[in-house]
């Protein structure tokens, strides 16, 4: 256990905290109460590479800064498209199922144990009127929920984490970047934020290469271990 002195926790949101795949899903099966399992991952597969694939576009300067709200009805047509649904209102509810994604079951009740210790800011690829309607739907509980919409790009790149390092007020090694995702905890170490993986059903798992400050198996167990660190700051160090 590494000495962490930590000030804020910084959260990433889609995937961590919340169910995105599951929520895409269950608005595909709504789409098209029809299809089978295996076609709605096809179409979930379909939607996620899209809106990866834009977002990594923008960050490259390859595309002009949109919101997340396009890229999902992007998805939404391509994935109504491919089932030949051409009613425009059931493309726009599918498009805010993206906005309507439950929380792990951890994830309330973790947020609230951290709190009582720590300033949590939240940091979402989600545009700001997609992450207030899914802040509120999951009950999620902030001090501060920031949106890359304020730095018109998208995870990874540098600007938006620095976005949570502005708003603190702290050096980015007093912050620690919270995330189910190996790609999201790389970028946020490159400005100097301390990281903790999550372990989640869907996210990326960090690979051998990868040094994080933390790996936990959920919100308890990050909670756990940083009432440990910080124990351990308080004794000097001394184990």
């Amino acid at each position: 256990m590494p000495d962490l002195k930590i000030d804020a926790l910084v959260f990433d949101v889609l995937g961590t905290l919340v169910d995105e795949p599951g929520g895409v899903r269950a608005g595909i099966r709504a789409l098209d109460p029809s299809l089978d399992d295996a076609r709605v991952e096809q179409l979930l597969s379909l939607w996620q590479r899209h809106v990866d694939r834009e977002q990594r576009r923008i960050v490259a300067g390859a595309r002009p800064y949109v919101t997340s709200d396009l890229l999902d009805l992007e998805a939404a047509r391509l994935v109504a498209d491919a089932v030949g649904v051409g009613d425009p209102t059931a493309v726009a509810a599918l498009a805010d199922s993206g906005r309507r994604l439950a929380p792990w079951p951890d994830t309330v009740a973790g947020l609230a144990r951290l709190a009582e210790r720590f300033p949590l800011i939240g940091l979402s690829n989600a545009g700001r009127a997609a992450l207030l309607e899914l802040n509120a739907h999951a009950g999620l509980r902030w001090h501060q929920a920031l949106s890359a919409e304020d730095a018109r790009t998208y995870k990874p790149d540098p600007a938006v984490y620095q976005l949570a390092v502005t708003v603190s007020g702290r050096p980015p090694e007093r912050l620690l970047m919270v995330a189910a995702h190996a790609w999201d905890l790389r970028a946020a170490q490159d400005l100097g934020l301390r990281t903790a993986y999550v372990a989640r059903p869907v996210g990326e798992p960090p690979a051998s290469s990868d040094r994080f400050d933390l790996h936990a198996g959920g919100l308890a167990d990050l909670a756990d271990r940083l009432d440990h660190g910080q124990e351990h700051v308080r004794r000097g160090g001394r184990s």
